[in-house]
């Protein structure tokens, strides 16, 4: 990598360095995660300390280091915070959101950047207001575990591939299983809630919205579960999240 570079990304969170410095972890498009010390943000007369806030779309310039890069110079592309930190429903479903893509995502390049156009576009809904908060947070994560490649099976059998409809998800095999293959740990799911789960994977927003709200809450379930397994760990901001 180059020693100085140009990248646009999203602030995924933050901590404390010593006495003014402060730790940015940011989804970039073309560098995938990076970690990077913003010198001097936490004095008054900072530069731009204010643009390295989670949930900030910035143009940032980055010195490559060894283990941490430095940040030299940003300029704010688009801001969500204002409007999402506004309204507590969207604010803990945007934190969930962040903190899955922290997990979920390393330093690997990708050349695609699906992950970071999909987070971008995702907080860009969010900030916007007009999609409730727990319907775009059940759609990020599902498209995000179906780049990752964890997508799970919502027509066939996960287990043995048979045809559906089938009417019991069990996390551990990756989505739906026939009624040969269910075991201990599967859980019923109706029918409307598969489908809603297939609606939202395709981020189908007109037909999506018109769920009902127990058909909604089933189906966020089985997706909060999906994350935790997959990622091994609970997504903490999970808990906070009002469905």
């Amino acid at each position: 990598m180059q020693k100085l570079y140009r990248d646009h990304g999203i602030v995924l969170r933050t901590h404390p360095l010593g006495e003014a410095d402060r730790i940015i972890t940011l989804l970039t498009r073309h560098h995938g995660k990076v970690r990077a010390v913003a010198k001097g943000v936490r004095r008054t007369g900072s530069r731009f300390g204010a643009r390295l806030e989670p949930f900030g779309l910035v143009d940032v310039q980055l010195h490559s280091g060894r283990t941490l890069h430095t940040v030299t110079q940003v300029v704010t592309i688009e801001t969500f915070a204002q409007a999402i930190t506004a309204d507590y429903p969207r604010y803990t479903a945007a934190s969930a959101m962040l903190e899955t893509v922290d997990r979920l995502t390393d330093d690997v390049v990708d050349p695609s950047a699906r992950g970071f156009l999909l987070l971008v576009g995702a907080m860009r809904a969010m900030a916007g207001g007009s999609i409730p908060p727990a319907l775009v947070l059940d759609s990020f994560l599902l498209r995000s575990l179906a780049l990752s490649g964890w997508a799970p099976s919502l027509s066939d059998c996960a287990a043995c591939g048979a045809d559906g409809p089938h009417h019991a998800f069990d996390v551990s095999a990756g989505g739906l299983v026939c009624s040969a293959c269910r075991k201990a740990g599967a859980v019923a799911v109706r029918r409307s809630a598969v489908e809603h789960l297939i609606l939202l994977l395709a981020g189908d927003w007109e037909n999506v919205v018109l769920s009902d709200e127990t058909t909604a809450l089933e189906a966020s379930r089985i997706v909060s579960d999906a994350v935790t397994w997959n990622l091994e760990r609970s997504v903490r901001s999970l808990g906070y999240v009002e469905r």
